[in-house]
């Protein structure tokens, strides 16, 4: 796979422009997003990885094989930054969301080894109210047992039944053994066939 990084920015009008179909990938900080990009394009450090949450403060974009964008949003939640920058996340990935003509799926990351967390459900149903298409990402399947893993998905996946009619597409992943990355790109493909847009 060949990925690259294009840019950085803090507002959705600077992004680049919409050519390729686009990936949003976002979930609360530390959900394990970067080591997810690093392990899907096979480049270790394509998306910086850090112990403290909120590392990443901007909208970073990454063209992936000529075909297709992946955006890497800032994490929502907990972070060690200050709440006057935290405020500023919110209406930079809302806007973002709606406007970005080209965004064909966003993942939402879920940690697998953790029940349902109110910001995630919240999340998803802001995602669904506003008609933004979107797929679950659970990550770090290797942290849990093979029956914890299935019993936390499926609570979720249960409190997300209580509000949508049709629940969201879901992959279980792990950066550290591979699982759920070739689901993950397939899923990607099969979208792309679906654009219209150019080149």
């Amino acid at each position: 796979m060949n990925a690259k990084y294009i840019s950085g920015c803090t507002h959705w009008s600077k992004c680049p422009e919409p050519g390729y179909p686009e990936y949003a990938f976002t979930g609360r900080s530390n959900v394990g997003k970067s080591s997810l990009i690093n392990a899907l394009t096979g480049i270790n450090k394509l998306a910086k990885i850090s112990t403290t949450p909120g590392k990443t403060q901007i909208i970073n974009h990454f063209l992936i094989d000529e075909k297709w964008y992946l955006a890497d949003l800032p994490g929502y939640g907990y972070a060690k930054i200050s709440k006057k920058t935290r405020e500023k996340w919110g209406p930079m990935i809302r806007e973002f969301l709606t406007r970005r003509e080209n965004l064909m799926t966003t993942f939402v990351l879920i940690d697998s080894r953790l029940e349902p967390q109110k910001i995630d459900l919240e999340f998803i149903d802001w995602l669904g109210e506003n008609n933004i298409p979107l797929a679950l990402i659970f990550t770090k399947a290797d942290k849990c047992k093979k029956k914890e893993l299935a019993q936390n998905v499926d609570i979720v996946m249960k409190k997300l039944s209580d509000s949508w009619e049709e629940l969201p597409s879901h992959v279980v992943t792990s950066s550290e053994t591979g699982q759920g990355l070739d689901d993950l790109l397939s899923f990607i493909a099969g979208v792309n066939r679906l654009w219209k847009g150019r080149p």
